[in-house]
């Protein structure tokens, strides 16, 4: 990553877990995480039913 520290990274994230709060985000990591796993779903469906 370049020009990218790693102390950046860390206020970066500090900045928005201060704007957010941890519960937001939480639930944001929840619905993401939900959100790939439908979409990995429908992908392995899609390929079973072409065979």
């Amino acid at each position: 990553m370049a020009g990218i520290s790693i102390w950046s990274l860390l206020l970066i994230f500090a900045i928005v877990l201060l704007l957010f709060g941890t519960k937001k985000l939480r639930n944001i990591g929840g619905d993401l995480g939900g959100a790939i796993k439908n979409f990995k779903k429908s992908i392995n469906d899609d390929k079973s039913n072409k065979e």
